[in-house]
């Protein structure tokens, strides 16, 4: 099960988050929240269940919230 842990405003910032987050060894997958016909929407950053706290400690060590 993969649970989100950071919302991006744009697809360009869910890239950046999801190499910072692979960088440090996370499984990550993004997903649109609305579809790209309607534009560069927000973008759901998920990892597996079993790395969300850790996940959520690396994103704060990079002073994401």
């Amino acid at each position: 099960m993969w649970k989100v842990v950071h919302i991006a405003p744009n697809h360009a910032q869910a890239e950046a988050l999801k190499s910072t987050l692979e960088g440090e060894g996370f499984l990550v997958k993004i997903r649109p929240i609305r579809s790209a016909s309607q534009g560069d929407g927000n973008y759901e950053i998920l990892v597996p269940d079993s790395e969300v706290y850790e996940a959520s400690e690396v994103l704060c060590e990079h002073r994401i919230r």
